[in-house]
């Protein structure tokens, strides 16, 4: 239990502070959201994270002082130790790794068209470069928010390669997101979450993504909004689902695994899973890009050194489950593709 409201600082545009948000209000843990120029003075006088990154978790530590921390998956884990009752990580070690295994493929993989879509096209361009600005400082006038938007804008577009979005990738990351919608949204109708009757983790992972892509930026909310309109429902819903009281056996059994998940199990080993693996080849060698082919067509970018660990990561969990759970989790993955992770 805490003390007081964990400080949090974050922005309404970042699908990770949406994603812990959303955490925290289904936890019913307090907190506090540090947002907008009013919060600059208390921002200062905290320390500074090693990696400046959104959101940033404020802790208070047992020697009066406070820790800042980043990194919304170790941070979920955190919160779970802190604070029992209402978890996010099904009981059911399997189920536990793959939901682990879903919340890095939104994480790592979803996030690639969310960054894509907000920055390749002309009216997601025009409607962030306008309001990202904004929720820093609600009354600036439009003159003073001009070259703040046009800054955004350059630095964003500038910034497209580290997520992979190029003239290659692009179709390769739009029919990734076409499908994942699609199979969301029949997910949903055996749910409504990944797991059951409660959310998970990962579950909040695409939930993060999917506040930009679904709600926000004009082009893929369209789309969402015409093909999977179930989608849309469901982000407008968990964005607070403090009044679910769940319940343990509102978690699936590892038995009961549905088709629909093991159909986003598939998408995810269809694509994250030979961009991830190229990506850690391509950072051992020391090679300057990534290659490797996505259902069928190529993929090509920069190396990205954290995915590296995030291979290491899902392996390191992998290899903590007993021989039994073990089997389990093959046997669920059997098929999807991503069982050559392992």
């Amino acid at each position: 239990m805490f003390d007081n409201p964990i400080a949090v600082r974050g922005a309404p545009g970042s699908p990770y502070t949406r994603k812990m948000l959303a955490v925290l209000r289904y936890r019913r843990i307090p907190y506090r959201f540090l947002v907008g120029l009013w919060t600059k003075g208390e921002i200062d006088s905290l320390p500074a994270p090693k990696v400046d990154l959104l959101p940033t978790f404020y802790f208070e530590t047992d020697d009066g002082g406070v820790e800042a921390v980043v990194d919304s998956t170790p941070i979920i884990r955190r919160l779970e130790a802190d604070m029992l009752g209402r978890s996010v990580i099904p009981r059911d070690p399997a189920l536990k790794f793959i939901d682990y295994l879903l919340e890095d493929y939104a994480d790592e993989w979803l996030t690639k068209a969310m960054f894509h879509y907000r920055w390749q096209y002309g009216a997601d361009i025009e409607l962030a470069g306008e309001i990202l600005p904004r929720w820093r400082d609600l009354t600036a006038s439009a003159e003073e928010i001009a070259p703040r938007a046009k800054f955004v804008r350059d630095r964003q577009i500038a910034r497209l390669y580290v997520v992979g979005s190029n003239d290659v990738t692009l179709p390769v990351i739009e029919a990734s997101y076409k499908r994942l919608i699609g199979l969301l949204d029949a997910h949903i109708g055996n749910g409504p979450f990944l797991f059951g009757g409660r959310p998970s983790a990962a579950d909040f992972g695409l939930y993060g993504q999917l506040t930009q892509l679904a709600t926000f930026d004009p082009t893929p909310s369209r789309l969402t909004a015409d093909a999977a309109p179930r989608v849309v429902a469901w982000v407008q819903t968990v964005d607070d689902l403090s009044g679910l009281d769940p319940t343990d056996d509102d978690w699936i059994g590892r038995d009961e695994v549905p088709d629909t998940l093991n159909a986003l199990l598939a998408e995810a080993g269809k694509t994250y899973v030979p961009v991830l693996l190229a990506n850690a080849k391509a950072v051992d060698a020391g090679a300057d890009r990534v290659v490797a082919e996505v259902d069928g067509e190529a993929w090509v970018q920069q190396p990205f050194p954290y995915q590296a660990k995030c291979l290491q990561w899902v392996r390191q969990e992998y290899g903590r489950l007993d021989p039994a759970d073990r089997r389990a989790v093959d046997g669920i993955l059997n098929g999807t593709g991503c069982d050559a992770l392992f």
